[in-house]
């Protein structure tokens, strides 16, 4: 059993970070951080891919993490996106979000460098000894042409403050191979929303959840379900959402959810280059996904 079980279970949200004229719209992340909590998520997740985290200055990202810490109050935990690429950034990063006082932090695995797997546990080892955090790895090749493998996540796992993986692998056969190689040691959480029943299912402890900014009570209700064994409940929940699922990331995230976002009244559709806002054909398609669900569009989206 790991000296540090996973602390973090449930639907978690991986925070939108929204933006008004080139700059980070402190109103609407506060208004969405008071949503999400009042909804039910079980932990916040600022500065990871859905929050434009590559694209954020380094003051930004400090900044960032530092508001959402200040305005969950305790009431939920703070899982902040710390990874980079370059393993003495990862450190600076993760150091300062836990001066900000955050409780834990998730790192992406190593991008365009394409360390060896030697090169991968290396570097979370490095990140685990320089901090108090628990760490969560995020495992998501399609981003960073950088599998982790089930066995390195295995020993990843005997490291005490490395307490679980995000998978964003997209492979059910690949995450029960995970779930058989680290056991007890190393929770599973799911990366990809649509996954997140049939990776419960198999011993999955929540989700980092995009969809969770748009439909967040929705998204508690479901992983809340399944982790208590309610698979009637938890299916339905399911396949009422799959649509939006789906639609969510018709193209690159975290596009649709900024146009959806927008859709409800939560925040501008405003990204940073080199992500556009998405294009008519599938923007209308996600408009109606969300008209059928019942969600209050503001007058005029599209």
């Amino acid at each position: 059993m790991s000296q540090n079980p996973c602390p973090f279970t449930g639907s978690i949200v991986a925070l939108a970070t929204p933006f008004r004229g080139g700059k980070v719209d402190w109103a609407a992340l506060e208004a969405l951080i008071e949503a999400q909590v009042a909804a039910g998520q079980r932990g916040l997740v600022p500065c990871g891919s859905t929050g434009e985290s590559a694209t954020l200055t380094h003051e930004e990202h400090t900044e960032v993490v530092a508001f959402t810490v200040k305005r969950a109050a305790g009431r939920v935990p703070v899982i902040a996106g710390t990874g980079s690429n370059s393993t003495a950034e990862a450190i600076r990063l993760t150091r300062e979000a836990e001066r900000a006082g955050a409780q834990g932090a998730l790192l992406i695995s190593p991008y365009y460098n394409k360390p060896t797997q030697a090169g991968i546990l290396a570097h979370y080892r490095a990140v685990a000894e320089a901090t108090a955090l628990p760490l969560v790895v995020y495992n998501i090749p399609g981003r960073t042409s950088s599998t982790i493998e089930p066995e390195t996540l295995a020993r990843l796992g005997e490291i005490p403050n490395v307490v679980g993986v995000k998978d964003s692998t997209g492979s059910l056969d690949r995450i029960m191979d995970t779930v058989a190689a680290c056991g007890a040691n190393l929770a599973v959480i799911s990366g990809d929303d649509s996954l997140t029943l049939p990776i419960v299912a198999m011993g999955g402890v929540g989700a980092i959840s995009a969809l969770a900014n748009v439909v967040p009570r929705e998204m508690a209700q479901l992983t809340d379900a399944a982790l208590a064994g309610r698979w009637d409940e938890a299916r339905g929940l399911h396949f009422r959402l799959l649509p939006l699922m789906r639609a969510a990331f018709l193209e690159t995230n975290p596009i649709p959810v900024k146009a959806a976002l927008a859709m409800l009244g939560r925040c501008a559709d405003e990204l940073r280059l080199p992500l556009l806002p998405m294009t008519p054909a599938p923007r209308e398609k996600l408009r109606r996904v969300l008209a059928d669900l019942g969600l209050p569009l503001v007058a005029g989206a599209a």
